[in-house]
C-alpha cells in the first residue's frame, strides 16, 4: 500500500534530466510545478510515470503530481520527488489516486466507489483487469459524486496500479 501525496499547480518548466555518461538521455524529465502561493515542487518524470489519459503536459498546464509520501526524499529546495502519477486538469473529470479498501473506500475516507457494469477496470498498460479492484492502489477517474461523507461515485474508469 503506497501512501500517495499530491501537489497541484501550474507547470513552469520542463527540462531533460541527463544520466551518467549520457545514458538514457531524454528519457527522464524534470517538471517544475508552482501552486500559486509560491510553493514549488520538482517532479522527476520517468518512463514508469503514469500519465492519466496519456496527456501531453506543457508549460502553463495545470497538473497534479502524485508521489510516494513514505519514500525517502533528498533534502533540497525546491523539493524533488519521483512522480508516480501525473494528471492534467480537465473540467470533465475528477481523478483520485489512493489505496481503496475492501469496501472500495479511499484511505482518507473521502470517496467510496460504486462499480457499475459500464466501469472500465484496466491495468496501466491498457489491458482489462478481471479481478476485484478492492484492497489495491487505484487511479479512479470519475464525474459527479454525492455530497455525503464519504462522497460516493460511479467511476468512468479505474486503473489498477499493480
Amino acid at each position: 500500500m503506497t501512501k500517495f501525496f499530491s501537489f497541484h499547480g501550474t507547470v513552469t518548466m520542463i527540462t531533460d534530466l541527463v544520466g551518467q555518461h549520457g545514458t538514457g538521455e531524454g528519457c527522464n524529465k524534470l517538471i517544475s510545478v508552482e501552486n500559486g502561493t509560491g510553493a514549488i515542487v520538482n517532479f522527476v518524470v520517468s518512463s514508469t510515470t503514469y500519465f492519466v489519459d496519456h496527456a501531453i503536459v506543457a508549460i502553463g498546464d495545470r497538473v497534479t503530481g502524485y508521489y510516494d509520501g513514505n519514500a525517502p526524499a533528498i533534502l533540497i529546495y525546491p523539493p524533488q520527488y519521483p512522480a508516480l502519477v501525473m494528471v492534467k486538469d480537465s473540467p470533465y473529470q475528477n481523478v483520485k489516486v489512493d489505496y481503496f479498501n475492501s469496501e472500495l473506500e479511499s484511505s482518507d475516507g473521502r470517496l467510496r466507489l460504486n462499480i457499475s457494469p459500464y466501469t472500465q477496470i484496466l491495468l496501466t498498460n491498457g489491458q482489462p483487469f478481471t479481478r476485484n479492484p478492492a484492497n489495491r492502489d487505484l487511479i479512479v477517474i470519475y464525474g459527479p459524486a454525492t455530497k455525503s461523507i464519504p462522497a460516493q461515485t460511479t467511476p468512468y474508469r479505474i486503473i489498477v496500479l499493480c
